[in-house]
């Protein structure tokens, strides 16, 4: 392996692999991107450039907005599945990465276990993207994040309610309003909270920095919610925990995002949802498809702040 390649090139596995000015310039970055496609078409800046897909978890707007994107950029994004590669037949995520490196200029994985992110990055001299894992969602976030502020300015002091399970979502918008700055209250049942690693990392955080922001943890959904600027959930029951279902269906009982609970927010927050939504269970029809809610632009940018990645790990801007 190059190691001296290795050692410059730039991974985002966790919004913790930005700083802040970098927060920021993926978001400009975005909506500028977002501007150009509606007024003719994006510049072929990915031109030549391949996009390497790892999916072992199933996906919609992951797959689509990597694939559309790196076609709007005029590079190539390939689809490999497990059943599809040798990943599927034992080969080592290790020799995956080495070898994918030499045929792609970046590689996107969404997968179970985050561990394996972790081990692409670190075997990869090609740029490794974390498209989702059980632990963290970035590309997520950010794309949350740019549609909040593409609505109501600047999330920078401002207060986000999550309410529901303490998932990938909980956990990475806790890094967000560490590297970000803002208020985050989280709402879960008390066997469903972050994980504590990442409250850990950010509460330490916290104690040392002079942002206007911090993380506190409720269990009640109101108290969350109460004059937020934000709202946003998440399915109770995520790919891989089927068999929790019934039970979490009963703990989350009280944790739905319905007319009552965004009345407790400020009158023009804003109701977000990463989807697919399951609607009556964490959210009623009538928030999902409401004024407040901008849950379909929010699919949407996804598709802009990707290329945004993209972009700054291909080319180093």
């Amino acid at each position: 392996m190059n190691e001296t390649v290795k050692k410059s090139k730039r991974d985002l596995l966790s919004l913790n692999d930005l700083s802040t000015s970098e927060f920021s310039m993926l978001l400009e970055r975005s909506a500028r991107l977002k501007t150009e496609l509606k007024s003719g078409g994006n510049a072929p800046s990915l031109s030549g450039r391949s996009l390497g897909m790892i999916f072992e978890k199933a996906s919609t707007r992951t797959r689509v907005s990597f694939e559309v994107g790196m076609f709007q950029l005029g590079g190539q994004a390939l689809f490999l599945s497990p059943r599809d590669i040798q990943l599927g037949r034992g080969e080592e995520m290790s020799d995956s990465a080495r070898v994918l490196s030499r045929f792609v200029d970046a590689i996107m994985v969404r997968t179970f276990a985050h561990q394996k992110v972790e081990t692409m990055a670190h075997y990869a001299d090609a740029p490794v993207i974390n498209g989702l894992t059980d632990l963290l969602h970035p590309c997520q976030v950010l794309a949350d994040i740019f549609t909040f502020e593409e609505k109501r300015g600047s999330l920078q002091g401002k207060k986000v309610a999550w309410v529901g399970d303490g998932n990938n979502m909980a956990n990475t918008w806790i890094q967000a309003a560490v590297r970000y700055g803002f208020h985050l209250v989280i709402a879960t049942p008390s066997n469903y909270k972050p994980d504590e690693m990442i409250l850990t990392q950010a509460r330490q955080e916290l104690s040392t920095s002079s942002a206007d922001a911090s993380v506190t943890l409720v269990r009640d959904p109101r108290e969350a919610a109460d004059q937020a600027d934000l709202v946003t959930t998440d399915v109770w029951t995520s790919m891989g925990q089927e068999e929790e279902q019934r039970a979490r269906i009963e703990a989350f009982q009280g944790y739905q995002v319905d007319g009552g609970l965004m009345a407790a927010a400020h009158s023009d927050a804003l109701f977000m949802h990463c989807l697919p939504a399951h609607r009556g269970e964490e959210v009623t029809a009538a928030v999902l498809e409401g004024p407040q809610s901008v849950v379909w632009d929010e699919a949407e940018n996804r598709l802009h702040i990707q290329k945004a990645i993209l972009e700054w790990l291909i080319l180093g801007e």
